[in-house]
């Protein structure tokens, strides 16, 4: 397949005033000849140099003008693939798109599978896995954290420290393989002092990496937020606020929220998935119940909880759950959200904030209904996800397949230190170390072979990148 001239309409779906159709392979550029006449007759397609643009028309089979378009020649190995490539830049309706792509077609291309530009560039050598994986999340980002993380996986950072770890590593259990062909004259080309030092040093770099997937994980796919609390506290106009849209049904009749309502939003540059809950009570509505099943079970998956208090309502009732949610959230971040001030009085506002339970967290005094005390949350929010700024050359695993390859690779570096203070056999040593430059390689993709592996990877990808 990968000697198949491939095209694919680059941008995003919808009516825009440009739109770029990408072709490769090695009759890329012949076959865009075929189609193209530039203006004045001036020159072709084929003649044309790389990193160079001509001004003409796409013509069909009948010699009718189809467009008016740029069109971008790309000669191999400088080209995004590594192949020769072509990109037709024409207006963006979606017919003069799809004309143009029958006329690929007819010339001898076919339709490109999702990801495969980006597929053949990691097959071309142009970048490797873990860069590849990182185009993917460039086009998925959507805060500021979540572009700086894939911009800096990009760069080639993360690979560069990785491939120099396994470098080390193949020079060490190469030597101590060696040692093995001597092991009668009982040399010793490892020096085992140099060993325990690389290895600590890894095993250090690992851990450092492991631990930094929370953060990516979180940046990527946005910090999962529960706005929890009793019916009728005002949860669903809260989510509506912090939304700016009337997201949520809002009603005075208790019960109104059956099950759980997801939404995104960024704040200082952070990603947040709201979640609206069904509102906790006694009932003997089944439909409600699953409903509230399904609020702890959100509490369990999010990393901040928003407790909604009704300032309206008894002090006693308002201690009972605020202690109660306290003791079902352990190991959360909250904050206190005591809503309604537009109806609180001064008396009642200082007998709240007095309260022990409110004195000991984060807490919010606000009117979702009035927008008063927006601001405060926002702030409270973006302190407790806790994002470190992001430096030009920080490396931080985003991706679960790279955190779980590193997990193994760190366990086979547990075992080669261990081995090392048991004084274990060389062989046993150097298996160890090889695991882990192996597990190291899934990473970059020096270690995949399985086509079917490549194939779940780049599936994941739009069409034409």
């Amino acid at each position: 397949m990968n000697n198949d001239t491939i095209c694919a309409i680059s941008t995003a779906p919808g009516q825009g005033a440009i739109a770029v159709v990408r072709v490769s392979g090695q009759h890329a550029i012949a076959t865009c000849n075929a189609i193209f006449k530039a203006k004045n007759n001036t020159r072709d397609v084929l003649s044309q140099k790389g990193q160079t643009v001509s001004f003409g028309n796409i013509i069909n089979q009948k010699g009718e003008t189809v467009d008016e378009v740029l069109i971008s020649v790309f000669r191999n190995p400088h080209s995004y693939t590594g192949e020769d490539s072509v990109e037709i830049s024409c207006h963006g309706s979606a017919f003069i798109q799809q004309q143009i792509l029958q006329l690929l077609i007819a010339n001898g291309c076919r339709m490109a599978e999702p990801g495969e530009y980006t597929q053949r560039a990691f097959m071309n050598g142009k970048m490797d896995l873990s860069q590849a994986e990182a185009v993917a999340d460039l086009i998925a980002a959507e805060s500021a954290a979540a572009h700086k993380l894939a911009i800096n996986q990009l760069k080639g950072g993360f690979s560069d420290e990785l491939n120099r770890l396994r470098a080390e590593l193949l020079d060490f259990t190469s030597l101590i393989e060696l040692e093995l062909d001597f092991s009668e004259e009982e040399v010793e080309f490892a020096n085992r002092d140099q060993l325990n030092t690389l290895i600590n040093h890894i095993e250090l770099v690992t851990t450092k990496l492991i631990n930094s997937f929370s953060v990516g994980n979180a940046v990527k796919n946005g910090i999962p937020v529960a706005i929890v609390g009793e019916t009728n506290v005002g949860k669903s106009t809260l989510l509506n606020r912090l939304l700016n849209e009337e997201r949520a049904i809002v009603s005075d009749i208790h019960g109104t929220t059956r099950d759980t309502i997801e939404e995104v939003m960024t704040f200082g540059g952070v990603q947040f998935r709201f979640i609206d809950t069904a509102g906790i009570r006694d009932t003997r509505d089944k439909i409600e119940s699953l409903g509230i099943e399904r609020t702890f079970h959100k509490i369990d998956q999010a990393t901040i909880v928003l407790p909604v208090l009704d300032s309206t309502r008894s002090i006693t009732d308002l201690t009972q759950f605020a202690t109660d949610i306290v003791d079902k959230t352990s190991g959360k971040q909250r904050i206190f959200i005591v809503n309604k001030i537009d109806s609180l009085t001064e008396e009642k506002r200082t007998a709240l904030q007095a309260l022990p339970v409110l004195t000991n967290e984060p807490c919010c005094f606000l009117s979702a209904k009035f927008g008063q005390g927006y601001e405060q949350l926002q702030q409270a929010l973006i302190a407790a996800a806790n994002i470190p700024e992001i430096g030009a050359s920080d490396v931080i695993v985003t991706n679960a397949r790279h955190y779980e390859a590193l997990l193994k690779a760190q366990e086979a570096i547990l075992r080669v230190i261990e081995g090392l203070n048991n004084n274990i056999s060389g062989e046993f040593v150097s298996q160890d170390i090889r695991e882990s430059i192996y597990y190291l390689g899934l990473i970059t993709g020096g270690s995949i072979t399985n086509d079917e592996i490549l194939g779940n990877i780049f599936q994941k990808f739009c069409i034409g990148k």
